[in-house]
């Protein structure tokens, strides 16, 4: 029995010998004659093999960052990136990174980025970079040109470059002289004022949820409960939220977040009855959907006076205070100021 036993384990020591032995010679031989190889697929087509995925990849993941290196490049948009698919083929092969990449350019669309100057919302001019369309709002401002409260920026992505001007050119083109100013007379703030709409307002529909130094503190305008947040999407707006939504009783009394000088007052569209206030420096505060309104544009007001009343005007489903925060035309977000 022992010996049976004996017979039967050197026959199967023997068997894996040998079937270790095929399987190196299998291995060498694969290895002598194949390599493991990336085939390259775009869309569902074979484009190609590459030997190096990552290197292959780094590079087209660099050229959808950077495009070129053209000026003003912001990225390059590609709709079908490359799928990889390890597979064994004879050393022979001939790999072709360079046609690959150059497929993936021949798809890519360049996006350039640049900054379009705007005034009543149309764009006027445009720009390299946001600090030179900042130099050139801050210069119009210095020169007191009449129309800076309808100036603002808009970051612009586009595959067709616009023509760049100069800083001087901007200023030069966009400066408008500011007329005379023309003394009206004292109102009462205890009946609405019967007057056509007075001043201009900028309703840009550009936002940043930065927070920026407003070189000033606000103050409530109104105390109630926030029904709708900035940034917030609805079904009665064609963007998001540009301000703060605060719901209150009709009637109840709005009060000035900070002292300047009214440049809006009357109807505005979906604000219904509104009030813009300037506060120098290119920040405004902005207050919709009134029943009434107690200032009229070239007032000026104070910290916590009273200039409007809760109402729910233009477009609204109900009495609340529609509050935005400007900066250079720009709609930030009320909160990092207040509430």
């Amino acid at each position: 029995m022992f010996k049976k036993v004996m017979i039967h384990m050197r026959k199967g020591i023997k068997f894996i010998i040998i079937f270790m032995i095929a399987t190196f010679l299998i291995i060498g031989a694969v290895t002598f004659l194949y390599k493991p190889i990336y085939s390259v697929h775009i869309n569902g087509e074979q484009i190609g093999y590459t030997e190096n995925k990552a290197e292959l990849q780094h590079k087209i993941n660099d050229y959808i960052e950077n495009g070129e290196g053209k000026e003003n490049t912001a990225f390059v948009q590609v709709e079908n990136l490359p799928e990889y698919k390890l597979c064994l083929l004879k050393k022979d092969i001939v790999t072709d990174d360079d046609k690959i990449f150059n497929e993936i350019k021949d798809h890519g669309v360049t996006y350039y980025r640049y900054y379009a100057i705007t005034e009543n919302q149309e764009e006027k001019l445009y720009v390299a970079n946001f600090e030179e369309a900042e130099n050139i709002v801050n210069a119009l401002r210095q020169k007191n040109s009449s129309n800076i409260d309808s100036i603002s920026i808009i970051e612009k992505y586009e595959p067709d470059m616009q023509d760049l001007i100069s800083t001087e050119q901007a200023i030069s083109k966009l400066y408008v002289e500011t007329p005379e100013a023309i003394q009206m007379a004292k109102t009462s703030t205890n009946a609405t004022i019967n007057y056509s709409t007075t001043g201009s307002v900028n309703t840009s529909l550009a936002t940043s949820k930065a927070k920026v130094n407003l070189g000033i503190s606000l103050k409530k305008p109104i105390s109630g409960t926030i029904t709708s947040r900035f940034g917030a999407g609805s079904s009665i707006r064609r963007s998001s939220h540009t301000g703060l939504d605060i719901a209150a009783s009709t009637g109840t009394p709005i009060s000035a977040a900070a002292s300047g000088v009214v440049t809006f007052s009357g109807y505005k569209g979906s604000y219904g009855n509104m009030i813009v206030i300037s506060h120098g420096n290119g920040i405004q505060t902005y207050y919709g959907h009134c029943s009434k309104l107690y200032v009229s544009a070239g007032t000026q007001v104070s910290q916590g006076q009273k200039i409007g009343a809760v109402g729910s005007t233009g477009n609204s489903t109900g009495p609340h205070l529609h509050l935005e925060v400007r900066v250079n035309g720009v709609a930030h977000n009320p909160q990092n100021y207040i509430y």
